[in-house]
């Protein structure tokens, strides 16, 4: 099964270059499920078809599907739900207000991570397209297993039993399911760190970065690049979307500056992100929407090329053992020697970089390696660890 995520600053086309993506790979036999993980929800819009929280079917070997966090927690964590709703209840917060609040913060992203989880496990399609939430949502999502796993390890240390214990107790005199709620988070963190494996894998997944030709746009999908190298996730291409004809920038037009621009932009973009290979899509001129008009951006955007294949694949995170040390290295572009920190915390590594912080899980003997200091070269940061 492949996977492929669509990122990019709100308002590029990123759902535009989804569907099309989607109905690209229907068209050459692939069973393709395209969902959409922002709560905006304008993929239903862009395929002129009303979706539901279950895959519907929109065309030959082609579903599309709008994930609904309310549905998702009814189908896949009740036992939580209602602990949730329990906890509400008892402190007098009423029915409607206490279903508002039962959806606590990362909750939606972590429903979106069990359906691809599900779907993986079932293998149903071949290609699962995934329309992104804005750039900063779809951060938020693919470092949720990472972050939830370092919360439940600071939690919870050795206290499951006590929990368990406790939670039967409530259970049986307040009626707040906290052991079933707790076997249930288990699971949950259990299924996250698995789907996370498979995203993480070059061979199974990729995310493709949609852009416009305008400066903060491409600032952005150089902060995702960083990023997303930074969690070890692999970018096989760049999507540079609504370009503007150069006869639009007529001497004199309206757009001449603006088209004059999107050229030396464009450049930037090839010359930046290279060895990555980028697409370009020029403006329709129209809204986009309906089968029609995503097939003829998927053909402007993938040609020939078959739009399930994997274009780049590098792995930005690798460790390589020495005889008195280990080497941790990180391909991070776009960012300067003074824009991360590091700290080491017994077998857990932090490495922060501009506020976006990624914990490294080591091995249990890492708690006696030493930092050693670091070096950044060429895009590589170099971490060294001291076995003595």
């Amino acid at each position: 099964m492949r996977i492929i995520l669509f990122t990019g600053k709100g308002g590029v086309g990123k759902t535009t270059t989804a569907a099309a993506t989607a109905l690209k790979c229907a068209q050459k036999g692939l069973k393709t499920l395209v969902v959409s993980t922002d709560p905006a929800h304008s993929l239903s819009d862009a395929l002129n078809i009303e979706l539901q929280p279950e895959p519907t079917v929109i065309s030959e070997n082609l579903w599309g599907q709008e994930f609904d966090v309310y549905y998702s927690m009814k189908k896949n964590w009740d036992n939580m739900r209602h602990l949730m709703l329990s906890i509400f209840k008892w402190k007098g917060v009423s029915n409607v207000v206490a279903e508002e609040l039962s959806v606590l913060p990362g909750m939606e992203e972590a429903s979106a991570f069990l359906w691809i989880e599900k779907y993986y496990r079932e293998k149903f399609y071949d290609v699962l397209i995934i329309d992104s939430a804005p750039t900063g949502e779809t951060l938020t999502l693919l470092t949720l297993p990472q972050v939830m796993q370092s919360w439940l390890t600071k939690a919870f240390p050795g206290q499951k039993l006590v929990i368990k214990t406790l939670g039967k107790v409530l259970n049986k005199t307040k009626g707040i399911p906290l052991d079933k709620g707790y076997d249930e988070l288990q699971n949950l963190f259990s299924k996250l760190e698995q789907v996370q494996k498979v995203m993480l894998n070059p061979k199974v997944c990729s995310i493709r970065i949609v852009a416009n030709p305008e400066r903060m746009v491409i600032q952005e999908a150089k902060r995702a690049f960083t990023y997303l190298n930074l969690y070890g996730y692999n970018v096989d291409a760049i999507v540079v979307n609504r370009i503007l004809p150069e006869i639009v920038g007529a001497k004199g037009s309206l757009f001449e500056q603006y088209v004059k621009s999107q050229t030396d932009y464009i450049k930037d973009i090839e010359e930046s992100f290279q060895p990555l290979p980028v697409y370009k899509v020029l403006h329709q001129g129209a809204e986009v929407f309906g089968l029609d008009l995503l097939d003829q951006i998927g053909t402007a955007i993938y040609g020939t090329n078959n739009p399930h294949e994997i274009f780049h694949a590098e792995n930005p995170f690798k460790v390589k053992e020495f005889s008195q040390y280990y080497k941790i290295s990180i391909y991070l572009p776009f960012i300067k020697d003074n824009e991360f920190k590091l700290d080491k915390f017994g077998d857990e590594l932090i490495i922060e970089v501009n506020g976006r912080k990624k914990s490294v899980l080591l091995p249990r003997f890492a708690n006696f390696l030493q930092l050693d200091g670091h070096a950044f070269e060429n895009a590589w940061l170099h971490i060294r660890l001291n076995k003595n």
